[in-house]
Formats: structure tokens, C-alpha cells, sequence
């Protein structure tokens, strides 16, 4: 299995980019949210990826983090969703966002995914609940090298509490934790100075 590609970004076309590695051009099907957070063409990058094999073809399907390659995963375990179906929901929202609808119960997000209505969204956020949790957002555990263990726990918390409190607010849960990942140095933060950054962000 290949576990990931380094090489040079040499195209993108739509959710399909091309990644030079080792003078081959090897395809890779991404999600939309990732391509947005790409470097420029000719620059490097490492995507983790997942090898599908069908009768008619093998197809890479890539991801920026391996904690997003394992979101991916975990919806191909959901019942009635494929790799194209787990790549749209992973194209309209990160995984991040994505990850806190599925714990929040937030269906009406994951609906906004081509061919997902309210039935398939009940059965993802069914399966997944108990498989994801939101000590497992990126931006959760971006902590310098030497950072306690300790100090990432209570960050965590902090910023989980911020996301609550935003929803209990009034704001849907997906945009509650977009607001507090755009909130900066968060990591140095308590959940009431995280939640009054993130509400400073929703008014501009």
C-alpha cells in the first residue's frame, strides 16, 4: 500500500491533482477543501493517501494529514457511502468540521454534501459518534515541540468549551469550531478569552 507521496505539485483540476514524484506523475483524488489549502504549483507537498482497487482501475484518493486520511476511512465504513460519496462530504466540509457534526449530531451540515440527505446523515453521525471525538481536531493539538502534555489537554478543553459555548449561543456547530480555529495563539488562551476572539471573528 502506499502510505503517502512527496514530490512536486504539478497540476490541479478541480479535485484531481497531479504529484511528480520520482519522475512520475501520479494522480490524486482529493477533496475541494484541500485543494484550497495547496502551495502553488511547483512547490512541494506530501499527501497521505489510500489505494482503492476495482475490477476497471486502482484510484488514490489523498488527504494533507493522516488524521484526515483516517476520516476518510472511517466513512467508507458507514453504510451506503463510497469513496465518491465519503470524498463529496470531505469537499464541503473539512475534516475538522466534519468531525464536530458528527459529534454535535450537527445533520443539517452534513447534508450539504452532493447525495446526502437527512437519512444518510442520521446513519453517519450514528456510526461515527462513538469512533470520533473532538480531541482529534488539528488545530486542537498544534502545540510547540515542547509542550507538556498536560498543557495540550487543557488547550483542548479550553477550545472545546469555547465551541459549546458558541452553539449554545446560537451558532451552528460547524461554524463555531471555524470560528475558533481562525482565532490566533488559542493554545495560550482560556475557553472565555477563545470565546470572545471567535465572537470578535463572526462581525468581521
Amino acid at each position: 500500500m502506499i502510505s503517502y507521496i512527496r514530490g512536486t505539485l504539478a497540476e490541479t483540476q478541480g479535485s484531481l491533482i497531479v504529484v511528480e514524484a520520482g519522475s512520475v506523475g501520479v494522480n490524486i483524488n482529493v477533496p475541494l477543501s484541500l485543494v484550497e489549502g495547496l502551495p502553488s504549483v511547483g512547490e512541494e507537498v506530501t499527501i497521505y493517501t489510500c489505494l482503492r482497487v476495482t475490477d476497471d482501475a486502482l484510484t488514490l484518493y489523498g488527504f494533507g494529514s493522516r488524521n484526515d486520511l483516517e476520516m476518510f476511512r472511517q466513512l467508507l465504513n458507514v453504510s451506503g457511502i463510497g469513496p465518491k460519496g465519503a470524498l463529496g462530504l470531505l469537499s464541503v466540509l473539512t475534516p475538522d468540521e466534519l468531525r464536530v457534526a458528527v459529534v454535535t449530531g450537527d445533520a443539517k451540515a452534513l447534508t450539504r454534501a452532493p447525495g446526502v440527505g437527512a437519512k444518510t446523515a442520521q446513519r453517519i453521525i450514528l456510526d461515527l459518534k462513538d469512533r470520533v471525538s473532538l480531541d482529534e481536531l488539528s488545530y486542537m493539538s498544534e502545540q510547540s515541540g515542547g509542550a507538556a502534555a498536560s498543557s495540550t489537554s487543557q488547550s483542548a478543553q479550553a477550545q472545546r468549551e469555547a465551541i459549546e459555548a458558541l452553539v449554545q449561543l446560537g451558532y451552528a456547530p460547524t461554524e463555531a469550531a471555524r470560528a475558533v480555529r481562525k482565532v490566533e495563539n488559542s493554545s495560550a488562551m482560556d475557553a472565555e478569552a477563545i470565546l470572545k476572539a471567535a465572537l470578535k471573528g463572526f462581525h468581521f
